[in-house]
């Protein structure tokens, strides 16, 4: 272990226990939620193995099973997509939330010796809830407490734990300068450990890549509980965390990442347009203008209906939410030149540091205390289900009324968020790490319903707006890329299926998220890393030979193979094998 590594294990606390002061406004009561939970039977064995595995004498304060009174309460807070706080959604059997590594260690052996699969929750944005639900009987590790981010300006790096959140980590950046920052998302409650597992990406994206393309080294935990590094791990491994699904390969405990830099002020501004003010046409010339535009400059487009005042008409609004690493007196001259159609005004700038930028990319005031970013209880939670697509060739006027016209047909729980990319994104290679969306890219698009004023996801009308969705989805397909048509790991989604039973039935989705050399590659490494597949969950990779599926036998040291195939010398390295036996490879399909 590195010099830096030891320093940043010092700086982490490993006694303290976040105390939750939860504020909680969930439509479902306390009351009906507490009688809908079923204690989970079978769990006091990994109870017991925590306890006797542990030299820590506050264990018993940091795991919690249906018996404890802290148990809902701790699994909802993080619950960050509230269509998931409802009867039929499995709970954990246990919950460990560690203050230190070593408690890590013991809860991933107690898991794989009483066969309960592991669910690992930075701050529980999965889009699918597969972070902090499952089918079976699970274990959930929940980073809430280890949230500790060291900032170097000197150096511009910051380590952060995966427990903390991108509100926590740009506050924590501010405190320290105003030149640095980190380029990832604008929702301050999303957690940095599957964040960066997925790549990631927010306003800095056309300056600086992606979030994972700006990881410089990570502190990760592998099956067998040993902690790497960049260089113990290997280049493959550290390939793989940064983009293919971190939670495939392991643990991540911290990220080091490369702080980026940006002008004391940035300019920020936010226009609507309408049907009738001209949208469709300008949206037509951002779909070319924006990714080839300056690199400084960055807007994001929400595209939704709305009744026009108080008459049952309806039109659609898009919102052109821009960000400028510059001055107004220089973005001014760069549209009046790029895009004059688009109308920005000296009136709608607002020149302001680039914490404050992530308010008002939220929703809030620029001039509210940045000090709110910190505070997950008063960011609001969504309730909702998404797609996402990528865009690669400009969408033709006629293909634009048709989605238009198709959004007059929603009752305004519908929204579109794009994304331009081009600049700095179109430098890396689609191998870099696994995140392939590159060159060629011209817009990101996530599609969204809301169930908002629903009981849940399943009344009849929450099934029309999701019907609504696919029926959206089946509309853009002549206007989004193919072969695959791709889609971000991040916005995952169950809709594609979760079959794994070969590599052609896996490819449906994991093509679509990272491209076919990407997902093979990133199945090799799964082989290496994980040959008994303990780190699963929908829509994540086997071990994959010839288009087949195999799974690791053992023999005695003594006999070779045999009928089996020899496994990948690297899976030496596995538990069974050094234990005095011979790793071999068995067909199962």
């Amino acid at each position: 272990m590195n010099q830096t590594h030891q320093d940043m294990k010092k700086s982490f606390p490993k006694s303290s226990v976040f105390l939750f002061v939860l504020t909680l406004s969930f439509s479902t009561s306390w009351a009906a939620l507490s009688s809908i939970l079923d204690a989970t039977p079978g769990s006091e064995d990994f109870i017991s193995c925590i306890k006797s595995n542990s030299n820590n004498v506050s264990v018993s304060q940091l795991t919690f099973t249906s018996a404890n009174a802290s148990f809902l309460p701790i699994w909802q807070v993080a619950v960050q997509n509230t269509r998931f706080l409802k009867p039929s959604t499995r709970r954990p059997s246990v919950i460990v939330t560690p203050v230190e590594e070593t408690l890590i260690q013991t809860t991933l052996f107690c898991a794989k010796e009483h066969g309960y699969e592991l669910r690992i929750r930075s701050g529980g944005h999965d889009y699918e809830g597969l972070s902090y639900t499952a089918d079976v009987p699970f274990v959930m590790l929940d980073f809430t407490n280890m949230r500790s981010i060291d900032v170097d300006v000197a150096n511009s790096t910051a380590w952060v734990q995966a427990g903390a959140v991108l509100g926590e980590v740009y506050y924590a950046i501010s405190q320290k300068t105003d030149t640095l920052y980190f380029p990832a998302g604008v929702c301050p409650t999303v957690g940095v450990g599957g964040y960066m597992g997925g790549a990631g990406y927010g306003n800095l994206l056309r300056k600086y890549g992606t979030a994972a393309d700006n990881v410089i080294d990570a502190r990760f935990m592998d099956v067998n509980g040993n902690i790497l590094d960049r260089k113990s791990m290997g280049e493959d491994l550290f390939w793989a965390i940064r983009g293919g699904g971190v939670s495939s390969f392991g643990i991540v405990l911290a990220w080091k990442l490369r702080l980026v830099p940006v002008p004391e002020k940035v300019t920020v501004f936010i226009l609507n347009k309408t049907l009738e003010q001209g949208a469709t046409e300008i949206f037509h010339k951002y779909q070319t203008v924006i990714p080839a535009i300056d690199r400084n400059l960055h807007i994001r487009t929400q595209v939704f209906d709305i009744y026009i005042g108080n008459t049952t008409k309806k039109t659609i609004n898009i919102m052109f939410e821009g960000i400028y690493q510059g001055t107004t007196d220089t973005l001014l001259p760069l549209l009046d030149e790029k895009f004059p159609e688009l109308g920005v005004t000296r009136k709608i700038c607002e020149e302001i540091k680039m914490i404050q930028s992530t308010l008002v990319f939220w929703g809030f005031p620029s001039s509210l205390p940045t000090e709110i970013l910190t505070n997950r209880s008063a960011i609001a939670k969504l309730n909702n289900k998404s797609k996402s697509d990528y865009i690669r060739k400009p969408i033709p006027i006629s293909g634009l009324k048709k989605i238009w016209k198709k959004f007059m047909e929603n009752d305004e729980s519908a929204l579109l968020m794009i994304n331009p990319f081009g600049g700095r994104m179109a430098d890396y290679s689609e191998t870099a790490i696994p995140y392939p969306h590159r060159a060629g890219v011209l817009l990101q698009v996530l599609k969204t319903v809301n169930f908002n004023g629903q009981a849940s996801d399943t009344t009849p009308t929450s099934l029309r707006r999701l019907s609504w969705l696919r029926s959206l989805e089946e509309l853009l397909t002549p206007y989004v890329s193919k072969n695959p048509r791709e889609a971000y790991s991040n916005y995952n989604d169950l809709d594609f299926g979760v079959g794994n039973a070969n590599y052609k039935e896996a490819s449906v989705w994991g093509e679509r998220y990272w491209k076919r050399d990407n997902f093979k590659r990133l199945i090799r490494i799964k082989a290496k890393v994980d040959p008994e597949n303990f780190f699963r969950r929908p829509q994540k990779m086997k071990t994959y030979i010839g288009g087949k599926l195999y799974e690791a036998v053992t023999v005695s040291a003594m006999e070779t193979c045999g009928l089996y195939l020899p496994l990948i010398t690297s899976l030496q390295t596995s538990n069974k094998c050094t234990l005095g036996f011979r790793c071999c490879c068995r067909l199962i399909k």
